[in-house]
């Protein structure tokens, strides 16, 4: 595997500082090596939600080590206390490919949560600068990966922060919104990532491989196939 690419001003103390959602898949491994990339300290944070596929805070785990980042935060955040979602209640992860609905593995008001504990973090922090991995463009069923979305959120940070009221604002970086989770798997390539270290199924197998038939397993098999790419999951189909 190659070195990551990261930046040289890492590392500096008059580097930015930029929290970067981690959720241990894919597309938050390349959005924290991007923001390196781009000249940030990263904080990651990881939200333990008491999913279903949590062998993906492991992975997390292992990405912030290997990024070395500055620091890494796993945040306990229990929404099977809710549910309504395939990964926080007994309900089957759909294994049917994918559909233009808003599937049953959406987690209700998921990444406005998230985002509003990085928001609090970025502000207690002294960071202006927010990174989430989110994609409108292979699978836009959920409504809270859509640029409008993003857009919304900056606004609602410039009105609900301490560093808003005083003129300040928070950026909120999405570097993946627009690309093929092909060109995501080639990215990641390309900044010297070992993707087999991330994960993105939904619905693990007993014996830790990937089932590869949910529709994250779907989208990822074919984005690293048009890309041409090994993809050093292991799947069970």
């Amino acid at each position: 595997m190659n070195e990551p690419v990261l930046s040289s001003s890492r590392d500096a103390a008059d580097a930015p500082l930029a929290v970067v959602l981690l959720s241990g898949g894919l597309d938050s491994m390349v959005c924290a090596a991007l923001a390196q990339e781009q000249g940030f300290r990263v904080l990651a944070l990881t939200i333990d939600y008491n999913q279903r596929h949590r062998v993906e805070l492991e992975a997390a785990k292992v990405i912030a080590a290997r990024l070395q980042v500055e620091r890494h935060v796993i945040l306990p955040l229990d929404l099977r206390q809710f549910g309504g979602s395939a990964l926080t209640a007994a309900i089957d992860v759909p294994k049917d490919g994918l559909t233009d609905d808003v599937p049953i593995t959406y987690v209700p008001a998921r990444n406005l949560v998230f985002l509003s504990l990085a928001l609090a973090w970025a502000e207690a922090a002294g960071a202006n600068a927010l990174f989430i991995g989110v994609n409108a463009l292979d699978y836009s069923g959920y409504p809270d990966c859509r640029p409008e979305f993003i857009h919304g959120f900056e606004g609602l940070a410039r009105v609900a922060t301490k560093v808003g009221s005083q003129g300040g604002t928070v950026t909120v970086h999405a570097p993946l919104q627009h690309l093929k989770k092909s060109e995501i798997a080639q990215e990641a390539a390309r900044l010297g990532l070992d993707a087999g270290e991330s994960w993105s199924c939904y619905d693990p197998l007993p014996d830790g491989r990937a089932c590869g038939e949910c529709d994250s397993c779907r989208l990822r098999k074919a984005g690293f196939a048009e890309a041409g790419l090994t993809d050093g999951t292991r799947y069970g189909a």
